[in-house]
């Protein structure tokens, strides 16, 4: 994606190449709070399952490596993907931010940039995050990136794991302000 807003990251489409990105973000540190690492051939599925969101158009969704500039670092991986809440179609987002980049607002800037793809791709109204109640740092990212929480409810992710999550909400029609979800970009 062109960045010419003065953010301090760079979303770009996942894809083959980014197999090694994701096995760096399945380490036992970066999945605490989703049930740990993930087996060789569940990655390789999730792997396969990132591709082909991002190589599809109809607004389903995209998957994204993180960028984070100027350095040209790859720094984690973020997306956006349709989920059916309460009765109606959402999108969801989720991201990992591996470990040297932590800490210095990367996760948040990558989700408001993932806000504006999601927004872009006008296919539903609102963007959902779901953290584990106890993982601060990504419920203080939701918080920063301009998202409303809704309260806690039960998840099981992955199947069989039940957790406990903060459920946030972005309205992607309400006008961008200043300080909200897109500041900075």
């Amino acid at each position: 994606m062109d960045n010419d807003t003065g953010s301090p990251v760079r979303l770009e489409p996942w894809s083959e190449a980014d197999a090694g990105l994701l096995r760096a973000l399945n380490a036992p540190e970066l999945t605490e709070h989703l049930g740990g690492p993930e087996t060789e051939e569940q990655l390789v599925r999730r792997h396969r399952r990132y591709v082909d969101l991002s190589a599809d158009d109809t607004g389903a969704g995209r998957m994204f490596r993180i960028v984070l500039l100027p350095e040209e670092a790859v720094a984690g991986s973020i997306g956006f993907w349709v989920r059916t809440g309460d009765g109606e179609p959402v999108y969801e987002t989720g991201w990992a931010v591996l470990p040297g980049f932590q800490g210095r607002g990367v996760a948040t800037a990558a989700t408001r940039a993932v806000a504006a793809e999601a927004r872009a791709a006008g296919l539903h109204r609102r963007l959902h995050a779901f953290p584990s109640t106890d993982n601060a740092a990504s419920n203080a990212v939701c918080r920063k990136a301009g998202f409303e929480l809704l309260g806690e409810r039960d998840f099981e992710y992955p199947p069989g794991h039940p957790m406990r999550c903060n459920d946030w909400r972005l309205d992607l029609r309400k006008p961008v302000w200043a300080g909200g979800p897109e500041a900075g970009r």
